[in-house]
């Protein structure tokens, strides 16, 4: 369990670093330092190299500034390989050093080191990289995105002539404003995604392992009703509908993942 909880933590906190971290060489450092520390007190140096070499990985894999090349199988094979080390290794009976000390309770009993460093670690991924995940997806099934409509916008603007046409400059002048009123229409849906797809994930989250279904059905339900008017608008195409459905499913899916992770190891 010790190294799935330090993969995530380790491939979440580079993404928290490269998204909010104006200085990243500093970021990295810090995460890496914290990280050793982390791995030497716990008796898990070995499981924390493995999760920095998995981090410097996923940074490669996983670039910000533009699509990646291998699609979303990088999560695939990191999901693959934190499920793996949960099912197979529950918490350790022997936390290192902080083990001595560490004593952790809940409403629902003592939490170990190592459940602890999951629970960390899956939140820090849900933030910010299931967002790189949920836009790999996108990218590769070749979904219309909010960004691909205001590049569309930004280029019906520069066509507007600048020559003044038969109506003199007034007439140029409305053309002009015309296109420019225009342009938000169609990079105006879906704005405040990267802050609601991190909050929505940790509330599908929480709400899964509080077991509170009802809660959950009723806010995913919500979503798609505060949606609708922004998907009744697409006519023929359904841009925005396959954006939508799939953006939020695979955002639903990491969250649910994410819960189910967790559970096994409380119950592993």
């Amino acid at each position: 369990m010790i190294l799935a909880g330090f993969l995530l933590l380790a491939v979440g906190a580079v993404d928290l670093v490269r998204q909010f971290v104006p200085r990243q060489w500093i970021g990295y450092l810090a995460t890496l330092i914290v990280l050793l520390v982390l791995g030497s007190v716990s008796d898990a140096l070995l499981p924390m190299i493995l999760a920095i070499a998995a981090g410097a990985a996923w940074v490669w894999v996983m670039p910000r500034d533009r699509d990646s090349r291998a699609g979303f199988w990088p999560a695939v094979a990191l999901a693959f390989a934190a499920a793996l080390s949960v099912v197979w290794a529950g918490a350790r009976p022997d936390a290192g050093i902080i083990g001595l000390s560490w004593n952790m309770g809940s409403p629902f009993g003592p939490i170990p080191f190592d459940l602890a460093v999951l629970v960390v670690g899956v939140v820090a991924f849900l933030l910010e990289s299931a967002n790189l995940v949920v836009r790999a997806a996108l990218s590769g099934e070749h979904t219309w995105r909010p960004d691909d409509a205001g590049i569309a916008s930004q280029a019906t603007v520069a066509e507007v002539p600048d020559a003044p046409t038969d109506g003199g400059d007034d007439a140029d002048d409305e053309r002009r404003k015309t296109a420019v009123e225009a342009a938000p229409s169609q990079r105006g849906g879906f704005k405040g995604g990267r802050l609601i797809g991190p909050l929505e994930r940790v509330i599908v989250f929480m709400l899964t392992l509080t077991a509170a279904y009802p809660i959950l059905a009723a806010m995913l339900a919500a979503k798609g009703i505060v949606r609708f008017p922004e998907i009744s608008k697409d006519g023929e195409t359904g841009a925005r509908a396959e954006y939508f459905l799939v953006g939020s499913l695979v955002s639903w899916v990491i969250a649910l993942g994410a819960a189910f992770l967790v559970w096994w190891g409380v119950h592993a």
